[in-house]
């Protein structure tokens, strides 16, 4: 059986846009997935709401991503693969961040997986980076993402970059799926459909 681990932020845990409310595990991308590969497939739903790469945010506390990466790593080893899909809430107006910074927070997450031991046989799992899909400049984001439809676009290139100088897998969500019209961050149960089969297609490729 592969054991696959999925690390993110609301997206991954499945936020329903505009509530507190969660999809269900089989409307989850990562649930979408694993249902799709089957039972020789072992997927960790890790997602956090508010988790940022690198960045500490002293508004919601204990949601920086390199923080508990190793011991999420740690906990549950040995991983055939980690994807890793960061970098919506590092938008956030508070850190004042250009989309360059984003993605080099995000690749020093690629470099403490892919240089980590726990994967098969005490090597290293392979890594799969997803570029969250564009936010949209709504009124509700106004305020808490200033910009953040103009540098989340950029982040197609830049992570794919990062991903081609590290060694990682490369997926690019933006293409596949939009944010909702709701709250503007925030996958519909529909799209969150189409990424996970879009990554259970990737991740057979890269596993099978």
């Amino acid at each position: 059986m592969k054991t696959i681990l999925c690390y993110g932020d609301s997206n991954t845990w499945g936020a329903v846009s505009g509530t507190n409310s969660r999809l269900s595990i089989h409307e989850r991308w990562p649930g979408v997935m694993r249902d799709t590969l089957g039972d020789s497939y072992w997927v960790i739903e890790e997602g956090l709401c508010g988790r940022t790469s690198i960045w500490v945010d002293q508004v919601c506390q204990y949601r920086t991503g390199r923080d508990y990466l190793l011991p999420c790593l740690d906990t549950h080893s040995p991983l055939d693969l980690v994807i890793i899909m960061l970098g919506t809430n590092d938008l956030k107006t508070r850190f004042h961040l250009p989309a360059q910074d984003i993605a080099r927070g995000v690749s020093v997450l690629l470099e403490m997986t892919i240089n980590s031991n726990k994967g098969p046989d005490g090597n290293a799992p392979e890594v799969l980076l997803i570029a969250p899909p564009v936010i949209l400049d709504i009124p509700e984001n106004q305020i808490q993402f200033v910009n953040g439809a103009s540098r989340s676009k950029q982040f197609g290139n830049l992570f794919s970059t990062y991903a081609k100088q590290l060694g990682a897998h490369f997926l690019d969500a933006g293409l596949y799926v939009k944010s909702s019209t709701v709250d503007g961050i925030h996958l519909d149960a529909a799209e969150h459909k189409v990424l996970g089969l879009k990554v259970a297609q990737k991740v057979n490729s890269l596993l099978s």
